[in-house]
């Protein structure tokens, strides 16, 4: 299901719902005030407009954010990452929410196939720095790093939700190391986004050989 064209009107909880982010009700009014209150400060004073993600083939805004690491803190620099190898982003509207965090588990279940690749997997999110902390040990399980989403990576990337929402839309990026979008799958469904990217990586490593 891909949440685009709904993006105008869906509200936080709404989006969370169709997103398969469903939590307890009686956490549900908490944690949309926490988003609001934890979106990145340029996010508070930069109105985001809905956009449609960024295509295959474009070439990928660079970016540097803060995030964590197995708990620790940790800067992601996209143009230094690329040096390296492909690089996954995956952008997912909350932490702790039911799809976002299976989506984080699988990917954090694969993230050996990832590197054996050569490539780097990410989330990006607009959760502040200290529920990200707790994020990348309960679910990514120290395996990567997840980040910020700030304003203007989220209108880089075309994956606002809306104006009044803090929340990114789920959409997965394969990055080449020369910078151009390999893939990009949009859909609020956690559940083919890790297959759809990892092959995306298989078929870049195929084309070097």
């Amino acid at each position: 299901m891909n949440l685009y064209l709904n993006r105008n009107i869906l509200t936080p909880l709404a989006v969370l719902a169709l997103c398969g982010c469903s939590q307890a009700p009686d956490a549900e009014a908490e944690a949309t005030q926490n988003a609001a209150a934890q979106t990145p400060d340029r996010s508070a004073s930069t109105p985001i407009s809905p956009t449609e993600p960024i295509k295959a083939g474009t070439a990928a805004k660079m970016f540097t954010t803060q995030g964590a690491l197995a708990g620790e803190p940790f800067t992601l620099d996209l143009a230094a990452e690329l040096k390296n190898g492909p690089v996954v982003l995956y952008f997912f509207p909350a932490a702790f929410t039911s799809g976002c965090t299976l989506e984080s588990k699988e990917f954090a279940d694969r993230n050996a196939e990832f590197e054996a690749m050569g490539a780097k997997v990410f989330g990006l999110s607009g959760d502040d720095i200290d529920t990200l902390a707790r994020f990348s040990r309960e679910a990514c399980r120290d395996e990567f790093a997840v980040a910020q989403a700030d304003a203007d990576i989220i209108k880089d990337y075309g994956v606002s939700l809306g104006d009044d929402s803090p929340l990114t839309s789920r959409t997965s990026f394969v990055i080449a190391q020369d910078g151009t979008v390999a893939m990009m799958h949009d859909d609020g469904d956690y559940r083919d986004h890790v297959r759809l990217t990892f092959e995306a990586v298989e078929k870049l490593k195929a084309n070097l050989s």
